[in-house]
């Protein structure tokens, strides 16, 4: 048996330092400044320690879903009230995933379970080909996982039973990743180790087109990862992708031709809205982007290797957090930091998520927190 070798973000990152002749730099440490606008907690759950897993919560119109490794919650999305708690049965690896009146969740043996959204019964349960480490994604009538292996399956959302089955080869190292699948305008879009992203019709799960973001380049297997370990943001005409040691490029997202590309390395991720788009590089720093040319529009430097998540935009605010659990907000004009406000003390791996008009934020140790923008 063929056994793939997984190198975590940040194991790779330190191995990467070790073999540098270069001092290893410590975090940034915070400045001060004038905050003109307020983050504000709306309401905040415990829902415990997810291990090495990063989990995500799901939601909905009407509420929350988020997990540890052992347990899933259903929380009221206005409240934060806790509605249900059940234990799937498995250790969770992957999720949560919403929509279509299914929760779904995954486990490090490849196991898939559905749950009914209102009270928390099982619906179904099935086996894909390897760990689900990504929140499986519901539309329509197709749910879509993603193995740790890089095979996307779609699955009957009413039973489970496999549809169709998208695989492709995969480097001898790769990077292990939480990156699932974006779903929009009835395709799947992925991004895979060796830098390449893919579009998928959810129906029938045939290829419609695919396309290299960056090429491994350098002399040792570590210098040649350039795995996308992201997940590509999307509108109805743009599909951008972002490589770790790689490269950022922007294609037509109906026929995947490359619009512009430019050198900018990311194990984080981006955002897209109106007409810029965002990112934190691996270095930390935050980016504004022109949509249409990639030019750079700001760029703050603050948060240098605190581990800043990918961020979330909204408004005229852009927030992200970083491994000591901060949120840091800022404007989308100049990238400015407007807000700060502390957590747990744990990291926050994710971007935050869109809750109403404000966002819902999960750090490693389980805290569950959805906040506003106040001035």
């Amino acid at each position: 048996m063929k056994l793939t070798r997984f190198l975590a973000p940040a194991l790779l990152l330190l191995l990467s330092a070790c073999s540098s002749s270069q001092p290893t730099l410590k975090p940034a440490e915070l400045l001060k400044f004038e905050p003109t606008a307020r983050i504000d907690v709306r309401w905040q759950q415990e829902v415990g320690d997810a291990g090495l897993n990063v989990l995500t919560p799901g939601v909905t119109r009407e509420a929350v879903f988020a997990a540890n490794d052992r347990y899933l919650y259903r929380f009221d999305r206005d409240s934060g009230k806790q509605i249900w708690k059940i234990e799937p049965g498995f250790a969770i690896s992957g999720g949560v995933g919403a929509g279509e009146g299914l929760v779904l969740v995954g486990s490090d043996k490849g196991v898939v379970a559905a749950f009914d959204a209102a009270d928390g019964k099982p619906r179904w349960q099935t086996r894909v080909s390897s760990e689900v480490l990504s929140a499986p994604q519901v539309a329509g009538e197709i749910a879509v996982v993603r193995s740790g292996n890089g095979r996307i399956a779609g699955l009957n959302a009413a039973n489970g039973e496999r549809l169709w089955l998208y695989e492709r080869s995969t480097p001898a190292l790769i990077v292990r990743n939480h990156a699932g699948v974006v779903i929009r305008n009835g395709m799947v879009y992925a991004g895979f180790a060796a830098g390449r992203v893919a579009a998928i019709g959810l129906t029938k799960g045939a290829v419609i087109w695919e396309a290299a973001v960056s090429q491994p380049r350098g002399n040792t297997e570590l210098e040649r990862i350039s795995d996308i370990t992201s997940l590509p943001v999307v509108d109805d005409t743009q599909l951008c992708a972002v490589a770790f040691q790689g490269r950022l490029v922007c294609f037509d997202a109906i026929r995947g031709n490359p619009l512009w590309t430019r050198d900018l390395s990311s194990d984080k991720g981006l955002a897209m809205f109106g007409n810029f788009l965002y990112l934190t590089d691996t270095e930390g720093s935050v980016y504004a982007l022109d949509k249409s040319t990639g030019a750079t529009v700001w760029k703050n430097e603050q948060l240098a290797r605190r581990a800043v998540s990918a961020p979330y935009p909204f408004g005229e605010h852009l927030l992200a957090g970083d491994f000591e659990g901060y949120l840091h907000l800022f404007s989308t004009r100049d990238g400015s930091i407007v807000a700060r406000r502390a957590t747990d003390g744990s990291a926050i791996p994710n971007a935050p998520s869109l809750l109403g008009e404000g966002a819902l934020v999960q750090t490693s140790d389980g805290q569950l927190i959805s906040i506003s923008v106040g001035r």
